[in-house]
């Protein structure tokens, strides 16, 4: 038999009722009816009594929406960002980095970063001046410096910047041969599109600063890089022997003109030289002129044996007195004609010491040789 079967001799053995109190689950039905009472007494469904209810909810409601309201207000602006204020869509002014405050649903508040270096890049092919197609990448390297301008001068800052950048490019390799582009006037196409990019720019108050203009790449089409190639191959050796030439007659001319001034040095000091020699020599002339007039004989033997013993003092030749003797000689002529080139002072080098001879054998030749050659040189 069931719990809740009837005829169970008068007792009710329902488990949510215990001891005559009824503990089931509250009607759902019953709920939400006294809920939409409560829910319509607040905008003045209802009695009286709900009515004071309703206002003091309403009215901390108002007063939950007020808070939430002051508080979604906070905002941050970063160090490196500038926060652009409008008031009803209308710009208003600039706030810098830190906290701030602003009116909801009056006020918005864009951030912009003025310090970040953004860069961006135009790549295609163009046609230069003497109707040759290259390909060329260029970079541009720019940050923002006035962020009203940034925003509201164009529609778009960062794709206006582009454009113009492919119109300046295209303008300067327009104007320029092919040679220019790929070798040697790299650095004459970057100056002319940065300055024609500012210039380009500068009407438009765009709120942007170049800071670099890179001229990454240029190269011809791929089905004549090879010739390209070697052609820029042939201008890099050209450049190179040019170099190598000058760095040689850097290091040459110095040398030269070393060369010159030691020249010219030794030949001063040779002028020199015999320009004093001279003075001496009349000098020496000025002195022995009163000796002569004095003693003409005297002086002029002594000049006579001086200037014999000068000349004999120069030459290699030996005499040697042999008639009367049965001693060997050895002469080493190579010491002798050694001698005779550096050493001045000697006349005649004498022979290796063989045994003594008799001075009277040798005196009285060499007197009679003396007294020979003075009568011959006298004349």
């Amino acid at each position: 038999m069931a719990w809740n079967e009837p005829g169970n001799n008068g007792k009710n053995n329902d488990p949510w009722k215990q001891g005559g109190r009824d503990q089931g689950p509250p009607d759902l039905d019953e709920v939400f009816r006294n809920f939409g009472k409560k829910f319509g007494g607040m905008f003045g469904g209802g009695n009286k009594s709900s009515g004071n209810g309703a206002s003091a909810a309403f009215i901390l409601i108002l007063v939950i929406a007020a808070v939430v309201w002051a508080i979604s207000g906070f905002y941050t602006i970063k160090d490196a960002e500038r926060g652009v204020i409008l008031r009803f869509g209308q710009y208003h002014t600039e706030v810098g980095a830190g906290i701030h405050w602003k009116p909801t649903f009056i006020d918005s508040v864009t951030p912009v970063n003025v310090q970040e270096v953004k860069s961006l890049r135009s790549d295609g092919f163009m046609l230069t001046q003497d109707q040759n197609l290259v390909r060329v990448t260029f970079e541009v390297q720019y940050r923002i410096y006035n962020a009203r301008d940034y925003l509201f001068s164009v529609v778009d800052a960062d794709r206006s910047l582009g454009e113009a950048t492919d119109a300046a490019l295209r303008f300067v390799i327009g104007h320029s041969i092919m040679d220019d582009v790929l070798t040697r006037g790299r650095e004459v196409v970057r100056q002319n599109t940065r300055q024609e990019l500012e210039s380009i720019i500068a009407p438009y108050k765009m709120g942007l600063n170049l800071v670099d203009v890179n001229f990454r790449d240029a190269r011809p089409p791929e089905e004549v890089r090879d010739a390209f190639d070697d052609a820029i191959k042939a201008q890099e050796d050209q450049e190179r022997f040019v170099q190598e030439a000058q760095a040689y007659a850097r290091e040459i001319e110095p040398r030269a003109r070393g060369q010159v001034n030691r020249v010219m040095q030794e030949a001063e000091a040779y002028k020199q030289q015999i320009v004093l020699k001279a003075q001496g020599e009349v000098a020496r002339f000025e002195q022995l002129l009163p000796e002569y007039l004095a003693a003409p004989k005297v002086t002029r033997d002594r000049l006579y044996l001086e200037t014999m013993e000068a000349v004999y003092s120069n030459t290699s030749k030996v005499i040697v007195d042999v008639k009367n003797g049965n001693n060997i000689m050895y002469l080493p002529l190579d010491k002798l004609m050694n001698q005779s080139g550096g050493n001045s002072s000697s006349g005649s080098a004498n022979p290796m010491p063989l045994p003594a001879r008799s001075t009277d054998n040798t005196s009285p030749r060499q007197d009679t040789l003396r007294s020979s050659t003075t009568r011959s040189g006298r004349g």
